[in-house]
């Protein structure tokens, strides 16, 4: 996607930010025409650059910006000094340094005309099967601060693959188009939002099934220093993937010691299937919707959580959580202790807690 493709995509957006008159904005309920590739990239900076070879040093030959979404031919080591991450996507166009592309596939699905019955009224969880989807505000004008922003910089409300929502209502347009309602259910700031139903894919009960119950003896193994989460039954190393934990300098270069994750030995002690996560101060704070297989371990909100913003693993890039790919925060979702229903996909446990995340710095 050109940059002029994109501003032309975010300007057509705009017709949702007025409320829900479906006259005014059906038009818009569109997916882009995503590339025709299995796996793809989805630029998550706001400007980068495309080289010639996987090296931070070659020649530029073209540029990209962010929500462009490129066919991923294959990862290769390269080079980029002084980074911790060398790892490189091949584009048809040239190489693309990792952490700034998403990995994003583009699977539309079947819409769910009737919502099933659950203990808060008809709804589903769902999580975005393509690269982005772009959504109109139901009751303007927006609450939360990341929705507040993209209203000012004139850029429509966008859920991006991986995140998990609630869905609470579901309708044809005049269009005949099935579009989903959107009420976050867990630290919503109030937003409700409308989108394609052929974007978001239902969860099942199935997919979140407890994996290894009969094990007691479970523990997590944080190493900040290495960035690497493992996960152990007994002695045995079941699990092993690279993380993002806490940041312990700004974008300057200075120390923020309330940025690093918290060293020490914790329960988890609330797990979410999804959660609106925000916090921080004025110009230096996070507003994020959506988050899946949130698995809180500190009282102040510390938690491991899957990560859609970034794909820089390996190195510290958070505000005190874990970040984890979809996937692996997925599975220590239903790895860890407390289980967790997709009925009401919320449990919260009393001391001592579930099980024990250990985070190091050695």
């Amino acid at each position: 996607m050109t940059r002029r493709e994109f501003l032309k995509l975010t300007a057509l957006g705009l017709g949702g930010l007025g409320g829900l008159a479906f006259r005014g904005w059906n038009q818009y309920f569109n997916l882009p025409d995503f590339p025709q590739s299995d796996r793809l990239g989805r630029v998550n900076a706001g400007k980068i650059y495309v080289m010639k070879r996987p090296d931070a040093d070659s020649q530029v030959v073209g540029v990209l910006y962010e929500d462009a979404v490129v066919p991923w031919l294959r990862e290769v080591v390269g080079k980029n000094i002084f980074r911790t991450n060398q790892r490189w996507v091949e584009t048809p166009d040239g190489y693309i340094w990792s952490p700034y592309l998403q990995p994003v596939q583009n699977l539309p699905n079947q819409p769910v005309q009737s919502l099933p019955e659950t203990s808060a009224g008809q709804g589903m969880w769902a999580e975005v099967s393509v690269p982005f989807v772009d959504l109109a505000l139901e009751n303007p004008p927006p609450r939360s601060p990341g929705l507040k922003n993209r209203v000012k910089l004139n850029l429509p409300p966008r859920l991006y693959y991986s995140q998990i929502i609630w869905i609470d209502q579901a309708k044809k347009n005049s269009e005949d188009k099935i579009l989903y309602r959107i009420n976050e259910r867990f630290g919503t700031y109030g937003d409700i939002l409308w989108g394609l139903a052929e974007a978001f894919r239902p969860i099942t009960a199935e997919e979140i099934t407890p994996i290894s119950p009969e094990v007691e003896e479970k523990r997590i193994e944080v190493d900040t220093t290495y960035q690497t989460m493992s996960c152990y039954e007994g002695k045995n190393e079941v699990y092993y993937t690279r993380i993002s934990s806490g940041a312990k300098w700004d974008a300057w270069g200075n120390p923020v010691d309330a940025w690093a994750t918290p060293i020490g030995n914790f329960p988890i002690w609330r797990k979410l299937v999804s959660l609106h996560m925000s916090g921080g101060t004025t110009g230096g704070g996070w507003d994020l919707p959506g988050v899946g297989w949130v698995s809180l371990f500190v009282g102040s909100g510390v938690a491991i959580h899957s990560t859609f913003w970034h794909n820089n693993y390996g190195e510290p890039m958070s505000r005190g959580c874990v970040n984890a790919r979809p996937e692996d925060a997925k599975w220590v979702f239903r790895w860890t202790m407390p289980k967790v229903p997709l009925d009401p996909g919320d449990v919260t446990v009393s001391l001592p807690g579930g099980t024990k995340v250990q985070v190091l710095e050695k």
